[in-house]
């Protein structure tokens, strides 16, 4: 993707200290009018948010999108259930992962792509705590050698 045409609204750091991600999608979502204008402003957050599939087709709870100020009556509720637009291959695929390998679908960001809003999606495997401990632990020692590299850049 071309940095022009591609703006980062929300990220979900926390989705890939807590899981192994082993796919990503990158879905559309289904948003009302004042919802796409208050994401183009930045105010969305999907920290809080998982993603589940009912009936053939994805839909993503708790994504908290900031009521427009110039919206008055028409604005939605903040954490209404949203639909995610996929294709019905990769849905199947997906509930098919997910109901027999004990896989979960994390959204990982929202961001804009030309005119679109677009949702990126990852199948992920829950880790566990063993292995948060060993991420932070090859973060700090990169942090560590980062840190050497700069003195020793320095000088």
């Amino acid at each position: 993707m071309s940095k022009d045409n591609f703006k980062l609204i929300a990220n979900n750091k926390k989705a890939r200290f807590d899981y192994f991600i082993e796919e990503t999608y990158e879905t559309g979502i289904a948003l009302c009018g004042t919802e796409v204008k208050s994401v183009r402003m930045g105010k969305c957050s999907v920290k809080e948010a998982f993603i589940r599939v009912e009936k053939g087709e994805l839909f993503v709870y708790n994504m908290h999108i900031t009521p427009y100020e110039k919206g008055n009556i028409f604005n939605r509720d903040p954490l209404r259930v949203r639909k995610l637009l996929l294709h019905k291959h990769e849905i199947c695929k997906l509930s098919g992962q997910v109901t027999q390998k004990g896989y979960t679908i994390v959204p990982l960001q929202v961001y804009i792509k030309g005119n679109l809003i677009k949702m990126e999606i990852g199948l992920g495997r829950g880790k566990k705590l063993y292995d948060k401990r060993a991420d932070i632990a090859k973060k700090d020692q990169r942090r560590e050698v980062e840190k050497q590299f700069k003195i020793s850049k320095m000088y």
